[in-house]
């Protein structure tokens, strides 16, 4: 491979960011509340770990679980799309420049009006449309769709919605259209969801250069916090 691997690690607070980053990570995602997959931290959150680590750090921009926004105001509680305009707002104000969403709609296609609302309020920055992709109705549909939006960079995708063992083919096959150029596919993947160690040597032959992982960075899961040393093995692995 012509260039590092990128290792990113969920981080929850401070204390998952320097651990963290002494094990070797590149980029923390910044979340909260994994219940419910990943939801946007908070502002305090943000700025105690940008304080405390100079790492790239991607903040979530998701208000409830699933990957439905319901609207200008939002159905059940989840606050809709101005909520989220206004947590980017929020996060932009207090320093944040990179950032992680993925909308969709009813029938599986991408929320496109959340979607570019939300590039207009970053601004030009790099975001990664995350792991709405495994539950697309149509991955390449999507991909082409998404294609010119301002910002994109990455894909944050488990090639299914069940996770890496299952999405395996699809990650490989992805892999490869990347390799060739085909449209749609400029952004990084970057593989997570039930990753394990003894998936990255398939993924590496594929010419895979990003990795992200959360409960495989903690030695007591997602009741712990990051450890170091697990990230180390990750960071080991994909360097060896």
């Amino acid at each position: 491979m012509s260039k590092r691997a990128v290792l990113e690690v969920i981080a929850l607070d401070t204390e998952d960011a320097i651990a963290a980053r002494s094990g070797g990570a590149d980029r923390l995602e910044l979340v909260t509340d994994m219940a419910a997959d990943g939801l946007t931290p908070s502002r305090e959150t943000f700025a105690k770990i940008r304080a405390a680590v100079d790492l790239p750090l991607r903040v979530m921009l998701r208000l409830s679980d699933g990957f439905a926004v319901g609207g200008a105001a939002g159905e059940g509680g989840s606050g809709g799309v101005d909520a989220l305009v206004g947590a980017a707002r929020g996060m932009r104000a207090e320093g944040a420049d990179e950032f992680v969403f993925g909308f969709l709609d009813a029938d599986g296609t991408p929320d496109l009006v959340t979607v570019e609302r939300l590039i207009a309020e970053l601004d030009g920055c790099r975001w990664t449309f995350h792991r709405a992709i495994d539950r697309a109705a149509d991955r390449d549909a999507l991909r082409k769709r998404l294609a010119d939006l301002p910002g994109l960079d990455t894909y944050l995708t488990a090639g299914s919605a069940a996770g890496v063992d299952d999405g395996m083919p699809t990650l490989l096959r992805e892999a490869a259209a990347a390799d060739q150029g085909e449209p749609g596919y400029g952004p990084q993947m970057l593989v997570g969801g039930g990753l394990r160690l003894d998936h990255l040597p398939r993924l590496l032959a594929a010419r895979v250069d990003g990795f992200h992982i959360g409960g495989a960075a903690r030695v007591k899961g997602w009741e712990g916090a990051v450890s170091a040393g697990a990230v180390r093995e990750w960071r080991e692995a994909l360097d060896a």
